[in-house]
């Protein structure tokens, strides 16, 4: 049995580690193109990007994809920031500690393979096919 009294809740730099463990699993033809995708941890998402989506409760918020989706991108955009995906940590823990049945490395792989999705326009299928969520 797990002694939780000697358990602390992973920093920014664990989930951002978990984050990068799934991506080194996506399929080459995704893990490629996902490299010039930045990934930023933080414990919530800013105030300015929870208006933005019109969400009150910060803790509904566990991913967020920031950026031009590569099916909507042209030669003639002026490069400017990196594609981002967002990891909100407070979030993320307080939906695993909910759910109480996946492990937090599965859980940030499926908010990681979520945001990727938007970033790639992929379709349902190519998500199911990544991210066996539901098995």
């Amino acid at each position: 049995m797990t002694d939780w009294n000697e358990m602390t809740a992973p920093d920014e730099a664990e989930i951002e580690a978990m984050a990068r463990s799934a991506l080194a699993l996506l399929p080459e033809e995704f893990a490629s193109r996902a490299a010039d995708v930045a990934i930023r941890v933080a414990d919530f998402a800013a105030e300015d990007m929870l208006d933005e989506l019109q969400i009150d409760d910060p803790f509904e918020l566990t991913g967020l994809y920031d950026g031009i989706p590569v099916t909507e991108k042209s030669f003639a955009d002026q490069p400017g920031q990196p594609d981002i995906v967002w990891l909100f940590r407070r979030p993320i823990l307080d939906e695993w500690a909910t759910r109480g049945n996946v492990t937090l490395g599965d859980l940030v792989a499926h908010v990681v393979v979520h945001e990727l999705a938007h970033h790639f326009g992929w379709s349902d299928e190519d998500i199911a096919r990544i991210d066996r969520w539901w098995e």
